[in-house]
């Protein structure tokens, strides 16, 4: 056989492998586990850190102060230095729509050792301690949920025994370039950490998303959660081992009724989200970055090239093989389409959304290596180096 048919033949093998033996990566129907009302409510306090938010603070905050929850519970918004009015936005959004106590604090800068975000919730995490909370909900400022949220997210915490609960949240899904590239994110997310693996006590697998995590207070308190993680630029997958590394048990699915309402309606934006943490993924490593771009080019590139070339040059082998590869990718695809209420036909074009990725690693790679390392709401942040935890939270904030 030619190198072409060589090459769809080992992409097939690895088709066939992701297909089965990865977790069933592919399917969408993890979501929350079965869950029964607790006999008393637990307490629990909301954090969300806030960086320049004041574009989607008015869709998502009023959907935190209205949660309909039994117990107790607070929000505590941080606003990490916003430029944009965040801060007051949230006190003029909590006086006019009510609900939840809500309460703003600001952090100060982030001393060096520190992600800007992970000092926003450490500094969250602090103020809530004095209310002696039973569950931390750890959620971002874009990050919308439904009015019974809080109350589902607990009941299947204490139902499974879960000390972290996290949901993926629905992103947006509206501009071209979103339909193209949002369904494959978290399609390729979860093809690296598989939801089913997660779950499980004995499995190494670990991961949570960031937007929507429910963390047990004494379980975030035995992993050091966040100054353990406090260089992290993937803080969300950081957090999760944490917790799984010190006996947590940990549970990441789909969501159905939390929604992220931030916007990316350019090619622009959607590549900044990938690239800044893209590297920090693979580790700084060179080595990986080349497996990951060698890999990317077998797997998801070579089948409609290998598929095309064998049709044109009469390679019945390469057409063949390219071809099954192919369609055995457009299937796994299709779930994720269908979840996010996308043209099926999108599944086709999957190898040119991989190669946008590619691309955006690549990319991640080559402003690493320039110094301007990985960057969060206008603040950038080199490769980590070992750093002594920062001091406490600052001062009380106003309460409204």
């Amino acid at each position: 056989m030619s190198a072409v048919a060589w090459t769809a033949a080992g992409s097939l093998a690895a088709w066939l492998w992701l297909l089965l033996g990865q977790g069933f990566f592919w399917r969408t129907d993890v979501r929350l586990p079965p869950r029964r009302d607790p006999a008393e409510w637990p307490s629990v306090c909301v954090v969300v850190p806030a960086r320049d938010e004041a574009a989607v603070l008015p869709e998502s905050l009023p959907s935190l102060l209205a949660q309909d929850y039994p117990g107790r519970a607070e929000v505590f918004l941080v606003d990490d230095g916003s430029s944009d009015g965040t801060g007051e936005l949230a006190r003029t959004l909590s006086e006019r729509h009510g609900g939840l106590p809500l309460t703003v604090g600001s952090p100060g800068e982030p001393p060096a050792g520190w992600t800007g975000k992970l000092w926003a919730v450490r500094h969250g995490i602090g103020l809530a301690r004095a209310r002696d909370p039973e569950y931390l909900l750890l959620t971002d400022a874009d990050i919308a949920h439904e009015p019974d949220s809080l109350r589902q997210l607990v009941a299947a915490a204490g139902s499974g025994g879960f000390d972290l609960v996290s949901q993926m949240a629905r992103l947006r899904v509206e501009s071209l370039w979103e339909r193209l590239v949002v369904p494959a994110f978290v399609y390729f997310f979860a093809q690296l950490y598989p939801f089913r693996w997660i779950a499980g006590k004995g499995s190494r697998t670990a991961a949570a998303a960031g937007g929507c995590v429910l963390l047990r207070t004494d379980a975030a308190e035995r992993a050091r959660i966040p100054d353990a993680i406090r260089q992290a630029v993937i803080d969300d997958v950081a957090l999760a081992r944490a917790v799984k590394r010190s006996g947590g048990h940990i549970w990441l699915g789909l969501a159905e009724r939390v929604d992220s309402v931030r916007p990316y309606p350019r090619l622009a934006d959607l590549w900044r989200m990938v690239s800044r943490s893209a590297y920090a993924q693979l580790r700084h490593s060179l080595p990986l970055l080349v497996g990951t771009v060698a890999g990317l080019a077998v797997v998801y590139l070579a089948p409609p090239v290998a598929l095309c070339a064998g049709l044109a040059t009469g390679n019945a082998p390469a057409a063949v093989a390219g071809g099954l590869a192919w369609l055995t990718m457009t299937v796994t695809y299709l779930p994720m389409l269908r979840y996010y209420r996308q043209p099926l036909p999108l599944a086709l074009l999957l190898p040119v959304t991989a190669f946008l990725y590619l691309l955006m690693t690549v990319d991640s790679a080559v402003q690493h290596y320039r110094g301007r390392g990985a960057a969060w709401k206008g603040r950038t942040y080199a490769r980590p180096d070992t750093a002594a935890p920062g001091p406490a939270p600052g001062p009380a904030p106003e309460q409204r």
